[in-house]
């Protein structure tokens, strides 16, 4: 509709420009001064007239011997020689004056009839044309409003075609995604032998670890049409629109087929029908029902695979999981450190990478970072490079990215004084430590005391390993890690401040799901409680309680026992360790950050007094 509007008014303006340049180059000048036949008589008998022009409309144009020029008109029928003898004028003095005779061309003639009437008429019918066409278009707005919106990749656009080489890691989803390829390669070799290819295909995964990258992959290596929606785009104001666009869209696969149709957050419009939660309305189950019908109704011998995404598949309508539709469900899992390095070798290819750049090393330091994430952090480390007029992007640049993604940018400006950055190095110095004297912690890479978004400083602890189970000893250990800045604080200054606030929450919570969620404390191998998931939430809202009051007693006592023997063993540790304790504040306060090689060597013993130089490799 803009466009539309755009074009009329240039239009319009074009022929209001045409027809003010016609009026005005058909105007008169009011500086020629207008004469008489009987004073240009006058003027010819006594010698003043220089040059005489008749125009076709009968127009005389004079110019004196003086320059001055003035004008006249004739009679329509007579000439202008005949004319000016009747007036008196000498027949010598006459023949003494150039008279010019200028013919108007056949063009000039009929635009000067045609344009004055005409173009008011072109210029009405123009509006009424673009107003009528406006109004067709918005009809066909109307129409197409329950058409599909998918957007088709076609296989034999090479720019945009993705395969299986460009999606790093997910070794095990890309197994199973390998039989659909084959399927929709050569459905003939399937259907031979009775075989039914699963319709629906279900990626499931937490956001970012490349589901629609492995289903674009399908699509490429497969060679086939490439349908993209969003479940979102199915539903509107209007009931019965999202199944009208659902029907277009399977009508439009089934002529490309074999294609694959690609729902993104399918949950959008596939939650549980009845439920009452999820903002569940006629227009949202009317479009379940019809994909519901469109995967496995009447119509069975149609080669299109719907490949769908969501990170809740516990909220999705059991009709869409059952044999027949959504029968086989892939998970995506978030990358280890071998599929990382990989990942992060793909996104280094266009981006200027310096040699000191240790892939393997981010790779360790990027623990449950997902392929997105990985993306973001290369991206981050080139703006970074940039930033700092760097002609490629170094170790350091990525590293920095590493600790901007996770805390938020350095406050460099932040005002602090003396006794509280004391009070925050000794605070980190003391997660530090006792990371490093207990041995089922996670490995310290990082200890710094430059405030990075709601944190005044920070310790950066790393697995030296991926972990998919934890132990006992891991989370009794990692308590007493939570609490090393709460009982530095109090070691040291004789008081506690604000800034453990956010460690002993976390220590409350992993010591109560020790008890509750994991069986791992005296009350015995249970678990206590049952957490009920608001759906259209999608979080933790509320819990159900499986047990008494005396039961809950006990799990309060049991809680603050475990804090209490974790505060126990942190307070030896530092009470025992107050020397490196000390050393390791003051060179916070002096250098602000220390790297791991600096940290093992201070835990170490070693004399750091002439520096330790840092490797980050």
């Amino acid at each position: 509709m803009e466009k539309v509007f755009k074009n009329s008014s240039l239009i319009i303006i074009i022929l209001l420009i045409l027809l003010m340049f016609f009026v005005l180059s058909t105007g008169k000048s009011d500086s020629v001064e207008k004469i008489s036949l009987t004073q240009l008589s006058q003027q010819i008998n006594e010698e003043k007239v220089k040059t005489i022009t008749v125009k076709s409309d009968g127009v005389v144009q004079v110019e004196l011997q003086d320059g001055v020029k003035q004008e006249t008109n004739k009679e329509p029928d007579a000439s202008l020689t005949d004319t000016l003898q009747n007036f008196g004028v000498d027949q010598a003095r006459l023949s003494s004056v150039p008279i010019t005779v200028e013919m108007r061309s056949g063009a000039s003639f009929w635009a000067t009839i045609l344009i004055p009437s005409v173009l008011p008429i072109l210029i009405i019918g123009g509006l009424i044309f673009f107003m009528m066409r406006q109004a067709m278009r918005g009809n066909n707005q109307a129409m197409s409003f329950g058409m599909s919106r998918a957007r088709m990749i076609d296989p034999k656009d090479k720019k945009n075609r993705t395969k299986f080489k460009d999606v790093a890691g997910n070794k095990e989803a890309k197994e199973e995604l390998i039989e659909i390829v084959d399927f929709l390669k050569d459905p003939k070799k399937f259907h031979a032998l009775g075989a039914k290819i699963p319709k629906g295909v279900l990626l499931l995964g937490r956001p970012g670890t490349g589901k629609t990258l492995l289903a674009r992959a399908v699509a490429g290596e497969a060679g086939v049409p490439f349908f993209s929606i969003s479940g979102s785009e199915f539903v509107e104001m209007f009931v019965g629109v999202g199944a009208s666009r659902v029907r277009d869209l399977f009508k439009q696969a089934k002529k490309h087929s074999p294609s694959i149709v690609f729902i993104d957050e399918i949950d959008a419009v596939g939650r549980q029908r009845g439920t009452g939660l999820g903002g569940g309305h006629d227009e949202r189950e009317q479009t379940l029902n019809q994909i519901l019908v469109e995967m496995d109704g009447f119509d069975n011998e149609t080669n299109v695979i719907v490949v769908a995404a969501t990170n809740r598949p516990d909220v999705l309508d059991p009709a869409l999981l059952r044999p027949g539709r959504f029968d086989r469900r892939v998970t995506v899992e978030l990358p280890d450190i071998e599929d990382r390095k990989s990942i992060l070798a793909i996104h280094a290819k266009d981006k200027k990478i310096a040699e000191d750049v240790d892939l393997e090393r981010i790779a360790q330091r990027t623990p449950g970072f997902s392929g997105a994430d990985l993306m973001n952090l290369m991206n981050e480390g080139a703006l970074l490079a940039g930033r700092r007029n760097k002609k490629s992007v170094e170790m350091i640049d990525v590293i920095d990215s590493i600790e901007k993604v996770l805390l938020g940018p350095a406050h460099k400006n932040s005002r602090m004084d003396e006794h509280e950055k004391k009070i925050i190095a000794y605070h980190e110095a003391g997660h530090a430590l006792i990371g490093a004297s207990l041995k089922n912690t996670d490995s310290v890479h990082k200890v710094s005391i430059i405030s990075r978004g709601s944190a005044g400083g920070y310790t950066l602890s790393v697995p030296d390993k991926d972990k998919s189970l934890h132990s006992r000893a891991y989370f009794i250990d990692e308590l007493s890690v939570f609490l090393g800045g709460y009982v530095a604080e109090e070691l040291v200054f004789g008081d506690v401040t604000t800034g453990p606030s956010n460690d002993l929450k976390r220590a409350t919570k992993m010591a109560r799901s020790i008890v509750t969620q994991f069986g791992m404390s005296d009350l015995g191998v249970r678990t206590f409680g049952k957490n009920e998931d608001l759906i259209f939430l999608g979080r933790e809202v509320a819990e159900e309680r499986d047990y008494s009051d005396k039961t809950a007693e006990s799990i309060d006592v049991t809680v603050a026992q475990i804090l209490a023997k974790a505060k126990e063993t942190t307070e030896r540790i530092l009470k025992e360790k107050r020397v490196t304790l000390d050393i390791i504040a003051e060179r916070l306060l002096d250098k602000e950050t220390i790297e791991k090689e600096e940290f093992e060597a201070i835990i170490a013993g070693k004399d750091i007094s002439e520096g330790v130089v840092e490797q980050i490799k």
